[in-house]
């Protein structure tokens, strides 16, 4: 595969993953509007991303990630935001321009380069604009963990399951928590509402007055603030 197709790759994965991540189909028409190119075109992508194994695709409905796909499109999407959060924290590049800058650069970071990023800016949970940043893919329950790994990266094991934020938790889906993003701070913030590796997570109605995510945790209600649920994946049961 050419470069450039693997670019254009990438960036229809991303938007799926923006759009609708892997509990939604998201439709022609919003990835035409997305990447501004033509919805025949865009027909013909999907019909070659679904032959590589990357998505279900429906017509007049749409596509919907498969599990590779969620894993390459997270990948991507993560290298992505965390070079947002370097532009605008570290170079100081303008709003306006950051974006399309970071659009320029992910396809080329190493993964060896982003893990180095990762712990420079120190393990961000959101990009600029707010959306998380999904996790890396490295088998480690926590980022202390990774801080002092020091083998090479080819040496570190790659987890074997795609992790969810425990804010895209669905109704009737539960799941354990497997990685827990941040520092020591941030981890014993996690611990002090009685959430640690293996507690079992369901969903629980949310208030759209509120910006908490409300959840069980081992059958407690809990209510997360937002700075702490982009910090908290799950492996989700088996359906």
């Amino acid at each position: 595969m050419s470069s450039k197709n693997s670019e254009n790759i990438e960036e229809y994965l991303e938007v799926l993953y923006k759009e609708g991540k892997n509990k939604n189909h998201v439709s022609t028409t919003t990835i035409s509007q997305n990447l501004k190119i033509a919805p025949g075109s865009v027909t013909q992508m999907l019909k070659k991303l679904e032959q590589l194994g990357y998505i279900e695709y429906v017509p007049y409905r749409g596509a919907i990630l498969t599990d590779k796909g969620l894993t390459e499109s997270q990948k991507i999407t993560r290298k992505h935001r965390i070079l947002e959060r370097f532009l605008k924290d570290v170079l100081k590049i303008k709003d306006e321009n950051i974006h399309q800058q970071a659009c320029d650069m992910e396809h080329s970071l190493s993964d060896e380069a982003e893990r180095s990023l990762c712990h420079m800016l120190e393990h961000p949970n959101i990009c600029p604009g707010n959306s998380v940043i999904p996790p890396c893919n490295f088998d480690f329950h926590n980022c202390e963990e990774c801080v002092e790994n020091t083998n090479d990266i080819s040496e570190i094991r790659i987890r074997n399951e795609n992790l969810i934020n425990v804010s895209d938790l669905l109704e009737n889906q539960t799941g354990d928590v497997s990685f827990i993003r941040g520092d020591q701070h941030t981890l014993a913030k996690i611990l002090s509402q009685g959430i640690a590796i293996g507690s079992k997570i369901s969903y629980d109605e949310n208030d759209e007055t509120n910006d908490n995510v409300n959840i069980f945790v081992n059958d407690s209600h809990v209510a997360l603030s937002q700075d702490i649920a982009t910090n908290i994946f799950l492996k989700l049961d088996s359906e």
